[in-house]
């Protein structure tokens, strides 16, 4: 993993807002309807290698796919990846698993607009049945030799691709085969092994995303209490680092966040609440939410929290859930602050969240997530210069 050894480097969490040729195949898709199968196939291709072009034409040094490969949302995905689930329809009347937690029972009168005017839930659950294996070789591989071929003849630092920790697999699945709950999330990360080993095995930067880590407290306390919480969120790092045992620290980074839906998230947990367990994911980076409104005070938590020697911290310092382009010199700002408390060579600028939740589901309009890169490239050459003066 590149460090910001002469200048701060420039990144951001992945998912990158789908051009309308790929959508449309993906609507048929997963409408169940016939598509030109090699049609798609050369649209994703053509698709990959313009997004990779305008990431570096904009000045982003560490790059991903737009996670453009995956017809699913950035966790759901899994299940086109993973034996063993069967998804079926949320039955009329029954309580939507991906409709709860505290922030919607605090503002359920902003939620019902907000669900009234886009979908921002499943309408379907995936139900654990049998036993969990890997099987989505063939498709990652498809992703892996398209972003390769869209690299070819582009200068950019590094290259990622974002997939999903264990615990943000496949989030609210129910489990029908397994012994416990215990049981099923240590499936689950064995299984996910074989794609996180692919993605480091193919010469890219891993990525795992795991909204659910801080999330989960939201749809936990109440009634649980936040140790009940604690102990939930020890086990998911303990299944991550084994899922990752004997992989190289160096080529993984973990980016959670607080599952970044337009709401209020006025009941996310505190940063310094968790701090103690995200570090002890044996990962290479750590990618964190820092740029919003309910976040953005949270840089003081590495006043105290020490960042492991050769841990790399890459802090949001754009959102991609406003509208709003951030001035460059506040983007300076926010990356000056930080590379003061760790280093400004254990800093890598980066965003919030993805700029898409999934191939149909975006946060900006298309030109404006652009703007927003650019502004992060200016704001980290400016910081560069005040860094390095």
């Amino acid at each position: 993993m590149k460090r910001s050894t002469e200048r701060i480097l420039t990144t951001h969490v992945g998912s990158l807002i789908r051009p309308p040729e790929l959508q449309e195949f993906l609507r048929l898709k997963q409408a169940g309807k016939p598509y030109d199968q090699a049609g798609y196939d050369a649209c994703l291709k053509r698709a990959v290698a313009d997004v990779v072009r305008q990431q570096a034409a904009v000045g982003v040094d560490v790059i991903s796919d737009g996670e453009f490969g995956k017809s699913i949302s950035w966790s759901q995905y899994a299940l086109e990846r993973l034996s063993g689930f069967e998804r079926r329809p949320i039955k009329p009347g029954s309580k939507n698993p991906f409709m709860r937690g505290v922030d919607r029972e605090k503002f359920a009168e902003f939620y019902a607009e907000l669900d009234a005017r886009e979908q921002v839930a499943t309408t379907t659950e995936a139900v654990c049945v049998g036993p969990i294996s890997y099987t989505g070789q063939a498709e990652l591989q498809r992703d892996i030799d398209n972003f390769k071929a869209a690299l070819a003849g582009v200068k950019v630092e590094e290259a990622f691709l974002p997939v999903a920790a264990p615990a943000s697999v496949i989030p609210d699945r129910k489990n029908e085969y397994y012994k416990s709950e215990e049981e099923l999330i240590r499936a689950i990360g064995a299984a996910m092994r074989t794609e996180y080993k692919m993605i480091i095995d193919a010469g890219f930067v891993l990525q795992l995303d795991d909204a659910r880590a801080a999330v989960t407290y939201d749809r936990m306390v109440p009634p649980k209490s936040f140790a009940d919480y604690r102990n939930w969120l020890q086990l998911q790092v303990e299944v991550l680092n084994e899922a990752i045992a004997g992989l190289p620290v160096e080529c993984i980074r973990y980016h959670v966040c607080w599952g970044s839906w337009p709401g209020p998230h006025a009941s996310d947990v505190p940063l310094k609440d968790i701090v103690d367990l995200l570090l002890r994911m044996k990962v290479g980076a750590l990618v964190i939410e820092n740029a919003n409104p309910r976040h953005e005070h949270e840089w003081r938590v590495w006043e105290s929290a020490k960042l492991p020697e050769g841990r790399v911290l890459i802090p949001g310092v754009i959102s991609h859930a406003t509208n709003v382009v951030e001035h460059p010199e506040l983007v300076a700002e926010r990356i000056v602050r930080l590379a003061k408390l760790v280093g400004r060579e254990n800093i890598i600028a980066g965003t919030d969240c993805g700029f898409a939740q999934g191939p149909f589901y975006r946060r900006v309009h298309p030109s404006i997530m652009w703007a927003k890169l650019e502004a992060l490239a200016q704001g980290a050459r400016l910081a560069s210069k005040e860094l390095w003066s």
